[in-house]
């Protein structure tokens, strides 16, 4: 149980004066002066589980949406992707060890099964305005605030305004219209999808139901005649309807549209639901019936009013929201669209507070997009509008499903966290069967990617995947340190005991297993890759299987770490631990190669792309904790060398990594040109034909094309710019750049359950406060002053920094 104290509060008074440096309330709107024409440029509402992209047209209205659980496939069979898999392992393992890489790349690809299948888009709701004229006063805004978004102009002297949010509270999006003058609301309302379907009058509800395919190619893959393949007995079902709680005009029907004129105000209610019933049922067969369940959240709703419903959805949202404010100064540009200042900054023109927009934009993101109970966020979050999105819009979890999360606790958003570790133990199920089909080894293994079927097997399509990123096997270990890192924010007992503990040993069951000793005497990961990167070995061969990459090793010793902390606190399996203990004393040490950088593969190689965008091997430093400047300087000055070749130029996660990275060595000036490389305009051509990262007009990062992890990565970079606590103390303002003179920061989270707000002027802390939910006691650095606060006592602190 979670240890109950009343909430303390500390006042550090650093410096004399206090700032005066509030949140910006009008910075908290992301507007723009026309409609969107693209997906890259409508506005984003979510509710964790249904989404919309708004592109607020004056003639036509677009809203481009989305279930969480719209997934073509079925639920996978482990037993029967490559039961063969293993039997080819000792063969690898034997030319690994041989150093007949060439060979290994050869016999790894017969390790290797089936792809993913794919996040779909439902469809479309479309709203035809009968319009005359050109309108003036046009502005389209999402409200992060309220988590609303909002539509509004004038048309031959009569005012039209559209308000719409994603309640979670209701299950459903919310769409209110008005007419204010001479002129009334005259509109048809159809539905439209890419998927097979069919729209119908049903009742007093306009009513879309279809299939997604049983089959969807990753859209890289073009080698099938029919890349998307329908089975309507076994796939996927979805329906979307749509319903008036309020018209004060008439209302006339077709058999597939609504129409309404003569309306001052309408509100429209928009259900959705699918027929997924959990990864390991059939949602043919054994799905549940979508119509009733859409049907269910609409009948709900229509005892409503508008004000009730909006009430609730804004109480909700800031319940989460308001637990974070930020001012990074600069405030002054908001009152320009978002796409200009985007535009602006790019060029140069600095912009502070969009930097904080940014921030507060990536915990609206993860807030609309991941709630508990629901799915977690995907390659797009929630948002696709593609039959076969890029990548799939799948799991990819050798860094961008876990980089969605990165932030998630310093956010002070820890549920939205949890969709995550229950997807862990979804994939903790099927991965057991997969450590014994393709290893032979216990506990359970993920591979480079997966979906909501919680496939884990290597993709590759039984071998034409290339082996640097197909058969890499570290995801299981990677994910399981999320689930330490939620009990260190929350001291959590009862999660770190019921649910994380478990999975956290099941991943380091595989790693004992699967570690094998090597020539040199060190257990080592065989094979191994390090993430789609390639190395050249001293006889000139690119290859990419190889034995102990540093990446690999760099997981599991974080892994074994976090597991005996875990098992020391709730006295546990004490086998285990001196297992552990034994093999992390026989883990190879990090190793610094001839240019000074920290090796990513065990010999010192050559890599083939030095500007590569994985950094992997970089793992210890950030997101892990094994490498720092102030307990492992040496090693923290070979990952600087390792990021000066490596360079910040790269695609739009990739830097977002390097911000961090950045972060973690104290190195304010390289985290911030980071942070000034992803504000570049993806809007421009020549950033996507160049494949440089950058943000779209509606601030949605690019690989390119559009991936979330970027906004995720990226506010996390912030955070790790402002407050760390990896250490055993608090850090305040640990890389803050010269860029950010003035400001404020309220609501951050340090490990521990220590709120951090904090204020200052021109560089220096003006005022800082630390409030305990857990009680306990904290140590707190800021520069090369060090204070030990113990919040059980109910004292005021003055700190002398």
């Amino acid at each position: 149980m979670k240890i109950q104290h009343a909430i303390t509060h500390i006042i550090l008074l650093i410096f004399l004066c206090k700032s005066a440096t509030g949140q910006n309330k009008n910075n908290l709107n992301l507007w723009y002066s026309k409609p969107a024409s693209k997906f890259e440029e409508a506005l984003p509402l979510g509710n964790g589980r249904l989404g919309a992209m708004v592109y607020g047209g004056v003639q036509e209205e677009r809203l481009s949406l989305n279930e969480a659980t719209l997934w073509s496939g079925k639920p996978v069979d482990e037993n029967k992707v490559n039961p063969q898999a293993k039997d080819h392992l000792p063969a690898v393992q034997e030319a690994l060890f041989n150093e007949d890489y060439q060979t290994a790349d050869s016999l790894i690809r017969f390790m290797q099964g089936a792809y993913s299948q794919s996040y779909e888009p439902l469809g479309n709701l479309l709203i035809h305005f009968k319009h005359q004229g050109t309108p003036t006063h046009f502005r389209r805004e999402l409200d992060i605030s309220q988590a609303i978004a909002r539509v509004s102009y004038q048309l031959n002297g009569t005012s039209y305004r559209r308000e719409i949010f994603a309640s979670h509270p209701d299950q459903l999006i919310v769409i209110r219209l008005t007419a204010e003058g001479k002129d009334r609301l005259d509109f048809t309302c159809r539905f439209n999808s890419l998927l097979r379907s069919k729209s119908k009058k049903q009742s007093t509800s306009l009513w879309m139901h279809g299939w997604a395919p049983i089959h969807t190619e990753p859209n890289y893959r073009n080698k099938e005649k029919n890349p998307v393949v329908y089975d309507t007995l076994n796939s996927m079902r979805f329906a979307s309807m749509l319903k008036v709680l309020k018209n004060d005009g008439q209302t006339s029907w077709q058999d597939s549209s609504l129409a309404i004129s003569n309306a001052k105000e309408v509100v429209l209610l928009l259900s959705m639901a699918t027929s997924y019933s959990g990864f390991d049922k059939n949602p043919g067969r054994a799905g549940k019936n979508e119509l009733d369940l859409a049907l269910s959240y609409l009948k709900e709703a229509e005892k409503q009013s508008f004000a009730s419903l909006q009430a609730k959805h804004i109480q909700d949202y800031r319940h989460y929201f308001d637990r974070v404010s930020i001012n990074l100064g600069h405030g002054e540009k908001a009152n320009l669209p978002t796409d200009e200042r985007l535009e602006r900054f790019a060029k140069g023109d600095g912009d502070n507070n969009l930097v904080a927009l940014f921030y507060q934009y990536s915990r609206y993101l993860l807030i609309s997009s991941s709630r508990p109970g629901g799915q977690p966020t995907n390659l797009q979050a929630l948002w696709n509008e593609i039959v076969r999105p890029p990548w799939s819009s799948n799991y990819t979890t050798n860094i961008n499903t876990e980089m969605n999360y990165w932030g998630t606790e310093v956010a002070n958003l820890p549920e939205m966290h949890q969709p995550l570790f229950d997807f862990i133990g979804r994939l903790a199920q099927t991965g057991a069967i997969t450590a014994k089909n393709y290893y032979n080894a216990d506990g359970w293994v993920c591979h480079h990617n997966t979906d909501i079927w919680a496939m884990t097997h290597p993709v590759g399509h039984f071998g034409e995947g290339h082996p640097s990123w197909a058969n890499w096997q570290m995801a299981g270990v990677w994910l399981s340190t999320h689930l330490w890192e939620h009990f260190a924010f929350t001291a959590d007992a009862d999660f770190l005991r019921k649910q994380a503990y478990p999975l956290m040993k099941g991943a380091v069951d595989f790693c004992l297993s699967f570690l094998t000793t090597n020539k040199d005497g060190y257990l080592v990961t065989a094979p191994s890759t390090s993430p789609e990167n390639i190395y050249i070995t001293d006889k000139g061969y690119k290859g990419a299987v190889l034995y102990g990459s540093t990446a690999d090793i760099a997981m599991i010793r974080e892994l074994f770490a976090d597991y005996l902390k875990a098992a020391v606190i709730l006295k546990k399996d004490k086998k285990t631990q001196e297992a552990v203990t034994n093999a992390l004393a026989k883990l190879p040490p990090y190793k610094i190669g001839r240019k000074g950088n920290l090796q990513e593969w065990y010999h010192d190689w050559e890599d083939a792309e030095p500007q590569h965008r994985h950094v992997s091997h970089l793992f210890g430093l950030y997101p892990g904790t094994t490498i720092s400047d102030a307990s492992t300087p040496e090693l923290a000055r070979a990952v600087q060398k390792s990021l000066d070749i490596r360079t910040n130029e790269s695609t739009g996660w990739a830097i977002t990594w390097r911000i961090n990275l950045w972060a973690r060595l104290h190195n304010s000036a390289m985290a911030y040109d980071a942070l000034k490389k992803l504000f570049r305009n993806a809007n421009d051509p020549e950033i996507i034909k160049k494949g440089e990262g950058g943000l779209y007009s509606n601030l949605f990062s690019t690989c390119p094309p559009f991936q979330i992890d970027a906004n995720f990565g990226g506010g996390a970079g912030i955070s790790e710019m402002l407050l760390q606590s990896h250490e055993h103390y608090i850090e305040l303002l640990p890389a803050l750049p010269k860029e950010w003179p003035d400001g404020e920061v309220n609501g951050l989270v340090a490990r521990g359950g220590f709120v951090i707000d904090m204020q200052w002027r021109n560089g220096k802390i003006v005022h800082a406060s630390i409030v305990s939910k857990n009680g306990g006691s904290c140590k707190v650095k800021y520069g090369t002053h060090n204070q030990e606060i113990d919040t059980k006592a109910t004292r005021k602190y003055t700190l002398k920094f």
